[in-house]
């Protein structure tokens, strides 16, 4: 009986070592499932993917020696009035991905962007369409397709002849044409259709990280960027900082092409205006959607049609609340 006793509790001892093996087993199981659902789910940030430490606004490019994008910069670590953090790695502004190398486009990989938002002209994309990381899925978003100015292939043809180009655009006059096209970027149809769904993109947290563009990164790039950062409860000075920050940038870029222009007659400011930011610019875009809306939560709203629930999206995914 002592024999059979034994036995049975031999036999049970097993059977709940089993069944206990088994249940650690599960619950492996499912602690894997788990954290690969969130990893799927849930936005990986840069500062997981080992790139740079920088400061807020400084150049990603210069950073990872992408010597075309200078202006590729992460929208992140920015401070709030109310002491958030606009978060790091998940939304980036920069230039034009054109023309990248193999090596270009593995360094740029590190960001893992999954959308690539670009707000150019569909003449500017087939002159030099994005080149990408395999896997980044493509956004056409043209700004300014209901614009009737040329002006930008104008501008560009005058570069070319200097005394013309002091007849045409010297004395302030290429600044103005820069401000009416900044009140554009409000104001046009197009305009708002793009912002809006370059907004609404960036409040879905399946389509980030994310980065949006135009060719230099400054103008239409600039009025995102700003718009973004005033939604999120960035200071206006801290905004404008940031959007000054393009004439670093940019301007070393083009310093040939500024030379060459004032040696051959031109007025350097010609050159300087369009390749760099001023003030005056982003001037022009606040006052432009304070006259038409009067804030910019009714601009988010009533312009772009991005409702309080949808603002609100953007912040609770793109601040970082302490």
């Amino acid at each position: 009986m002592d024999n059979e006793t034994s036995k049975t509790t031999s036999y049970r001892r097993r059977r709940r070592g089993a069944a206990m093996k088994m249940m650690r087993t599960n619950m492996f199981t499912k602690a894997v499932a788990t954290v690969f659902i969130m990893c799927m789910s849930t936005p990986i940030l840069a500062s997981e993917r080992a790139l740079p430490k920088l400061g807020a606004g400084q150049s990603l490019g210069h950073a990872l020696d992408i010597a075309t994008v200078p202006n590729l910069r992460d929208m992140g670590g920015y401070k709030t009035r109310d002491g958030a953090t606009v978060a790091r790695g998940l939304v980036y502004r920069s230039d034009t991905f054109h023309p990248m190398s193999a090596e270009d486009i593995e360094k740029l990989a590190r960001l893992g962007l999954k959308n690539d938002y670009d707000l150019r002209t569909s003449a500017e994309v087939k002159v030099k369409p994005d080149q990408v990381p395999p896997g980044v899925q493509y956004h056409l978003l043209n700004v300014l397709a209901d614009a009737k100015s040329a002006a930008p292939a104008q501008l560009e043809a005058l570069m070319h002849q200097p005394k013309k180009a002091n007849a045409a655009l010297g004395g302030g006059k290429v600044e103005a044409l820069f401000i009416e096209g900044y009140r554009e970027f409000v104001s046009l149809p197009s305009a708002r259709q793009s912002y809006r769904t370059l907004f609404r993109s960036l409040g879905d947290p399946q389509k980030l990280p994310a980065v949006f563009h135009c060719t230099t990164g400054k103008d239409r790039t600039g009025w995102a960027a700003a718009a973004l950062l005033t939604l999120l409860g960035v200071p206006e000075e801290t905004v404008m900082a940031d959007f000054m920050r393009s004439n670093d940038n940019t301007l070393p870029q083009f310093k040939h092409a500024i030379e060459s222009f004032a040696a051959a007659g031109g007025e350097r400011d010609i050159p300087v205006a369009i390749f760099g930011v001023k003030r005056a610019y982003l001037e022009a875009s606040f006052s432009e959607m304070r006259k038409h809306y009067g804030t910019i939560e009714n601009y988010f709203a009533k312009g772009l049609g991005i409702d309080a629930a949808g603002q609100e999206a953007l912040r609770d995914i793109l601040l970082e609340k302490h």
